[in-house]
C-alpha cells in the first residue's frame, strides 16, 4: 500500500506491470478514540510512576554516599587540617 493524494492505493507487484485499485478509507469502529485516550492515559500515568521510582532509588543512593563519606572523615580522620582528598 501506498500514499497517494489523500488516499491508499494498492499496488499489487505480482502481476505483469503493475496495477493500482484505489481503497477508500473508513471511520475508526465505535469507541476507538476513546480507547487511544485512555491507552495514552495508562501510558502517561506508568511514566510518572517510573520516573518517581528512579528519582527514590537515586535520593537513597546520594544519601548512603554520603552516609558513608562521613562515617569514614569520622572514622579515619579525612579532611583533618583543612587537607584535601585525592584519588
Amino acid at each position: 500500500m501506498a500514499w497517494a493524494r489523500g488516499s491508499w492505493i494498492c499496488v499489487d507487484e505480482k502481476q505483469e506491470g503493475m496495477s493500482a485499485k484505489s481503497v477508500s478509507l473508513t471511520s475508526p469502529p465505535d469507541g476507538y478514540a476513546e480507547c487511544l485516550v485512555d491507552l495514552k492515559g495508562r501510558i502517561h500515568t506508568s511514566q510518572q510512576r517510573a520516573i518517581l521510582a528512579v528519582n527514590q532509588e537515586l535520593v537513597l543512593l546520594y544519601w548512603q554516599i554520603g552516609r558513608d563519606i562521613s562515617i569514614r572523615q569520622a572514622d579515619q580522620g579525612w579532611l583533618e587540617g583543612n587537607r584535601a582528598l585525592s584519588a
